[in-house]
Parts: structure tokens; sequence; C-alpha cells
């Protein structure tokens, strides 16, 4: 089903954010943000066999539709994955939790039909190669379905995301980086956009730092 590949030098181990997020985070929290209902956006339509990457708790796999046959999902952080797994086993499609990084995933190329990227690639050591392996990962038209936040369009809020990520917010929120291009990285990684949605989250309430989201969907072109 999925083979282990060498992974960069170095583990995600965040235990301290890994347990605040476990529970301040759940699927509650994720409804009354209107967070449940983007996650069923993202993956209405989704078919076939699906890698999601930085699974985190599991919050995505009660939206997973029964057109998805099988979902090989990895999270790296050790504290998360077993949190995720209890989400998986509810969950109404098959879900494979596997240890791993988004950098050098541990799956054959050209097996999926769908990947998922979903609050992850603010995160990532490195986007590029992250964006690199789902596209390698990726049946030629395959899709890439995305759910993140990034940089805002204000310069005000641009200059606050600037400060942030240069001093506590990656330390304090396991690495996370709040102004960061998604959009403009799925673009550089060769994969076709088909449409993107511009959001605010939550809707309503004080604008955070990562407030600024895109939602939509990329293809990776036909060799």
């Amino acid at each position: 089903m999925w083979q282990r590949r060498r992974v960069p030098q170095g583990t995600v181990h965040h235990p301290v954010f890994a347990r605040f997020y476990a529970s301040c985070c759940g699927p509650a929290a994720d409804a009354r943000a209107g967070v449940a209902a983007l996650r069923k956006e993202l993956l209405t339509g989704t078919t076939g066999r699906v890698i999601e990457v930085g699974a985190g708790t599991g919050l995505n796999f009660a939206h997973y539709p029964g057109t998805v046959s099988e979902v090989v999902a990895i999270e790296p952080e050790p504290t998360l994955r077993e949190v995720a797994r209890s989400a998986a086993a509810h969950a109404e499609v098959p879900v494979d939790l596997v240890p791993g990084v988004a950098e050098a995933l541990p799956v054959k190329s050209e097996a999926f039909d769908t990947a998922v990227a979903s609050l992850v690639l603010c995160s990532v050591r490195e986007v590029q190669r992250a964006l690199l392996e789902l596209r390698r990962v990726l049946r030629p038209g395959g899709e890439l379905r995305f759910f993140e936040h990034g940089r805002a369009a204000g310069r005000g809020l641009a200059a606050v995301q600037w400060s942030l990520d240069r001093t506590v917010w990656p330390l304090l929120m396991g690495g996370c980086h709040t102004g960061r291009d998604p959009l403009g990285e799925i673009r550089t990684a060769g994969f076709e956009v088909l449409r993107v949605r511009r959001l605010r989250v939550p809707e309503r309430g004080p604008t955070l730092p990562t407030s600024p989201a895109v939602l939509g969907t990329a293809r990776r072109p036909a060799d």
C-alpha cells in the first residue's frame, strides 16, 4: 500500500503545541469557527485514492465522501497522530494513518487520484519540496484540494504577519507561519489552479493573523 522512503534529517516533534491543539481544537471548536463547513466544501466530490498531508488530529476524516476508496493520511507529529487514530477508526471511508513528512512522502509515484493539503503548508519546513512531492504522487490529471491560510492583502496585517513569523509565532504554534503565499507556491510547483475562493476565517469576529485564507482545487497537468 505504501513504502518507506528516507525522510529529511530531523523530526517533527511539538508535544506542548500538539497537546494544546488536540484539547482546544476538536470537532466542536471546528464547527463553531465555521471550519468544519469549509472542510466539507474542500472534500466534496473527491474520489478514488486520496493522500492527505499533515492530517493533524484527523478533523478532515469525517468529511470524506463515499466516493473515496482509501485515504492515506500522513502525520509526522506523534501526539497528533495518536489522536488521529480515533478519528480514523470512526471514519466512513478507510483511513491508513502513516508517519512521515510532506517533503519525503513514503508512497509510490502517481499512486493517487487526489491530494489534500489542509492548513499544513504554513508549517512544513520546505513548501516547494512538499508540493513537488504531492505532484509526484498524483497521477497525471489528478487533483490537489487545498485549504490554507496565508499572506494578507492589506499592508497593515501583512506587516503584523511578517513580524510574528520572524519572532514568536512559529515557536509557539508548532512551526506555523502566518504570511506564506500558498496559492503562489502551488502555481510555482507546476499545478494548474482550476478554482479558488478567498475567504476570512472565522467569517465573523476579530481578524486574526491567520484569518486570510484560500480554498480551491488545482490539477497536476497531464504529461
